[in-house]
């Protein structure tokens, strides 16, 4: 759920203000259901922010842009409520921070080749209470509790997030971009590495979870080509970052009130390179774009400290979209998607124990679920223009043919007594009608 108040103003004609109020609640919940009884799972981040965001054009080569930015977050770790009186609800305390941040940015037309975009931007972000937050040993166990009263401030991060461009026009129909940035991030998701249903945590920074930092550097060349009507472009990218999270080996993530005892602290690296082909101009448009990349971690308790590739990581990522203009008012789209499936961990092996059977774990993430791809159909029909009110239909098909792309593998014991691994698909092909409309 989320909605939006905004407010624009116009001081005169070089300073404009946008400020904007800001709800959202993400959560999801799961129900499981066995006989007559069940219960169901949920976990979520309710935000609200208050951003204002300036511009100024103090001459024709400038355009500076300025701000400030607060979020007050409340995370909901995990809730359990059963319909069966035999088992009793149970609801992980919530978490609540406050994130708040400042920034500073120009445009900046050097010359009539050169261009830059530079700022910096200072972000702080605090646990606030009410609340707990809990100090453990090498062991894992509690070791002090420390409480706060509401809006009580904890643990404090701040740090600048400073960012450059670099556009170098060579000529009329080629340029060279070059850009280096740094990101600091305070709200971090943790998903097991396992395919089965995943169960998703959101956590702030604590004093044990510091903000996660990447710096990235990337250059590009695009160059056009036929007065216009193709562009193309090729960009390499090297990313570093610092604090990374993941779970021990045989942590137990659902509804644990102290899973922060059970987390490691890593570092990771990602590079690849990225093209593309875009056709802009004529009844034929569209682009081929194409991916290679790698993601990979590192933890010093995880493989003894062995590099292994992110649950993200993809080789290869190919999208191709076409459309074609039949009429003034009838267009036709097509998509096709591609990519390689997620590393994920499955069980090498089994064995026996005390009547159990018992799956074997080796490397993290060590295997990969089947790649995915499909196709999608569009059919556009716009109406006729009119002077205040313009409208058209969509007649869309998701997955043209039928791909059954896995959401999950798991892993069970047949009747024969040997392991057979399952695939849960969600969506196959969908059907869509729309009606758009503005006023």
């Amino acid at each position: 759920k989320t909605g939006t108040l905004r407010w624009n103003h116009l001081f005169n004609d070089k300073l404009f203000m946008n400020t904007s109020v800001i709800y959202s609640n993400y959560d999801y919940n799961f129900n499981i259901t066995f006989g007559d009884s069940g219960f169901t799972l949920t976990s979520g981040i309710e935000d609200y922010n208050l951003k204002t965001d300036l511009q100024y054009f103090p001459n024709t080569k400038n355009n500076i842009r300025f701000g400030a930015n607060v979020i007050h977050h409340t995370f909901i770790p995990g809730e359990f409520v059963s319909d069966d009186t035999t088992y009793a609800d149970f609801k992980i305390t919530e978490k609540k921070a406050f994130e708040y941040s400042i920034y500073i940015g120009n445009d900046h037309k050097l010359t009539d080749k050169l261009s830059a975009n530079y700022g910096v931007r200072w972000n702080s972000f605090s646990v606030i209470g009410p609340g707990e937050e809990y100090t453990f040993n090498d062991d894992g166990n509690i070791t002090d509790t420390t409480v706060y009263k509401e809006f009580e401030f904890g643990k404090t991060y701040s740090g600048f997030e400073p960012r450059v461009s670099i556009n170098y026009t060579i000529n009329k129909l080629s340029s060279i971009k070059a850009s280096y940035n740094r990101m600091r991030q305070n709200v971090h998701l943790l998903s097991p590495s396992t395919s089965g249903t995943p169960i998703d945590l959101w956590l702030p920074t604590t004093s044990i979870i510091a903000p996660e930092i990447a710096d990235q550097v990337a250059l590009g060349y695009f160059r056009n080509f036929k007065k216009n009507k193709f562009e193309s472009s090729i960009e390499v990218y090297y990313k570093d970052m610092q604090n990374q999270i993941d779970y021990k080996p045989g942590t137990d993530v659902l509804l644990n009130p102290t899973v922060e005892a059970d987390l490691l602290f890593g570092i990771g690296w990602a590079y690849g390179a990225e093209f593309l082909v875009r056709k802009k101009k004529g009844n034929l448009t569209g682009w081929v774009a194409y991916t290679l990349a790698r993601t990979m971690r590192q933890y010093n308790a995880i493989d003894k400290g062995e590099v292994f590739p992110s649950r993200y990581d993809r080789t290869h990522d190919v999208s191709i979209v076409i459309a074609y203009s039949l009429t003034e008012r009838l267009n036709i789209a097509a998509t096709w998607v591609y990519n390689t499936g997620n590393a994920v961990t499955f069980p090498s092996g089994k064995y026996q124990f005390e009547g159990e059977t018992i799956n074997f774990y080796t490397e993290k993430n060590g295997y990969r679920m089947p790649s995915y791809h499909r196709g999608d159909l569009s059919i556009t029909l716009d109406g006729e223009k009119r002077e205040k009110f313009n409208s058209s239909w969509n007649l869309s098909v998701y997955n043209i043919y039928n791909r059954k792309n896995a959401y999950s593998i798991t892993f069970r014991e047949n009747e024969a007594g040997t392991t057979e691994a399952v695939r849960l698909s969600l969506f196959g092909i969908v059907p869509a009608i729309t009606w758009n409309f503005n006023f």
